[in-house]
């Protein structure tokens, strides 16, 4: 139930600021109010939702500033996976991520663009997991999350070279060099950032139960 509201506030379908009204999003996703209530606070706690006194539950309406601070949150955090990682992972991580960053470097060489953001996360995600820390590995899901939900990706004309940094993300993972996997890291976020750009807040078609739409249930509210 969380992982469908998140989804749905994260691609817009739930646009910032629009309310959350349980019955409705019971509707919508087939279940009763309960799993509703209890995912909305929920996603409070990860900030995808508001929850006032007297108002109910809406989606969140990040300022710049907070964006800026998940950007900033990542740059510190990642890193510290990556190094993480090159001291605990598997045999398993490393052919998964060796898997991806192939793939990567060839689709990127031939102009596959559609397929790399999906790649791309798929490095990362791996990598987290390879830490050997669940609330390392969950923390970094969330914080890509928030990322896509506030911004858009503008990639550059060539993508060889982010395939690269993760190719040598990689080898200094595999070879077990904290350092060099930290720093590397650090590296690849910072020459990331100019890539992000905030979304701007357009709302999106009123979301439909299977008999009414937000805009009908805030009239009777």
């Amino acid at each position: 139930m969380c992982t469908a509201i998140r989804d749905d506030i994260v691609s817009g379908v739930l646009p910032p600021g629009s309310r959350l009204i349980e019955e409705l999003l019971a509707g919508r996703y087939g279940v009763s109010r309960v799993p509703v209530r209890e995912a909305l606070r929920t996603l409070q706690s990860e900030g995808f939702v508001a929850i006032r006194h007297h108002a109910g539950a809406c989606v969140a309406e990040p300022t710049e500033r907070e964006a800026a601070d998940v950007l900033d949150i990542r740059a510190l955090l990642e890193p510290l996976g990556a190094a993480r990682a090159a001291a605990r992972r598997t045999a398993a991580h490393l052919k998964v991520l060796r898997g991806v960053v192939r793939l990567g470097r060839e689709r990127a060489r031939h102009g596959h663009r559609a397929e790399l953001r999906q790649l791309d996360g798929w490095f990362h995600e791996t990598l987290a997991q390879a830490s050997g820390s669940a609330a390392m590995a969950a923390l970094l899901t969330q914080l890509r999350r928030k990322i896509e939900w506030m911004y858009t990706v503008e990639l550059p004309a060539r993508d060889e070279r982010s395939w690269e940094e993760h190719g040598a993300v990689l080898d200094a993972v595999s070879r077990g060099d904290a350092e060099r996997a930290r720093a590397l890291m650090a590296a690849h976020i910072e020459r990331s950032r100019p890539v992000y750009r905030l979304r701007p807040v357009v709302p999106a078609p009123a979301v439909r139960s299977s008999k009414r739409t937000v805009n009908t249930a805030r009239e009777q509210n």
